[in-house]
């Protein structure tokens, strides 16, 4: 009887990839690493099988900038993201009267933690995060009906993926948080 493995490494995305990828890209262009090294680090980012090969192939890199704030308001009517849209580490949503719908699950997400502030007056929230995120909303508050949210079996078992914090205020409406199905 053979035991089972303990902590498997986690196997990176496409996406995790591409956005490897372009780090490497925006490194050579802003003069931090020389044509020979692009060629070293690009071809151990495209031979990357795991995560922790993936960080080693970036190590070398100068730190990342801390991200930008992108707020998306609206007075009336939707807010919708999804897609392969960005993440900026801080994104947050301003809504009177209206729906927002915020689908991270295909999403390029390159900080480990983006917060999401929602202010919203009247209507409905949906976020959909990525399959293997930990969310963590306990600083939002809701006026009228809670938060709907069922952890998912994935989220925080070792496999890397990004936190998701929510935080803000809804007034009338409600919130929905969902995992992605793949």
């Amino acid at each position: 009887m053979t035991s089972p493995p303990e902590d498997r490494p986690s196997v990176i995305s496409e996406d995790d990839r591409d956005a490897a990828v372009r780090r490497l890209q925006e490194a050579y262009v802003e003069g931090h690493v020389s044509h020979e090294e692009m060629d070293e680090h690009l071809h151990q980012v495209l031979t990357a099988k795991t995560h922790s090969q993936l960080a080693s192939a970036l190590a070398s890199l100068p730190a990342e900038s801390p991200g930008t704030t992108s707020t998306i308001a609206a007075a009336s009517g939707r807010i919708q993201r999804r897609g392969a849209w960005r993440v900026p580490r801080t994104v947050k949503v301003e809504s009177a009267f209206g729906r927002v719908q915020l689908d991270l699950s295909r999403a390029i997400i390159e900080h480990p933690v983006v917060d999401i502030e929602l202010q919203l007056g009247t209507g409905r929230a949906k976020i959909t995060v990525p399959r293997d995120a930990i969310v963590d909303f306990e600083d939002l508050r809701t006026g009228w009906k809670p938060t709907l949210y069922k952890p998912s079996r994935h989220a925080g078992s070792g496999s890397g993926g990004p936190t998701i914090r929510i935080s803000g205020a809804i007034g009338f409406g409600r919130l929905k948080i969902r995992h992605a199905r793949r």
